[in-house]
């Protein structure tokens, strides 16, 4: 099964897109609650590391590698790219 991290923020629409497209699919995941009233929080700064800078939420990792966001993660469903990933990194 792939492991799937997820960061959010507290009251984000875009979050619970996110995590809904994935309980939908019965996917477990591991979500990252970020603290974004302090951005030296060590979370943010992970968060924004591994993601190239980005300060949006959510940031969604696939087995270690970036998908992005929220509207990414749809698009990928959408287009049938994401089984790909998950069939591709669980092997």
């Amino acid at each position: 099964m792939a492991y799937i991290e997820i960061y959010t923020k507290k009251n984000c629409p875009y979050c619970e897109r996110a995590k809904a497209l994935l309980k939908k699919k019965s996917l477990d995941f591991r979500e990252i609650s970020v603290d974004c009233s302090n951005l030296s929080d060590s979370l943010s700064i992970e968060m924004r590391q591994r993601s190239g800078g980005r300060a949006t939420f959510p940031q969604i990792f696939i087995d270690g590698l970036h998908i992005g966001g929220s509207d990414d993660l749809i698009l990928l469903n959408d287009q049938g790219k994401l089984d790909l990933i998950l069939m591709n990194t669980n092997s």
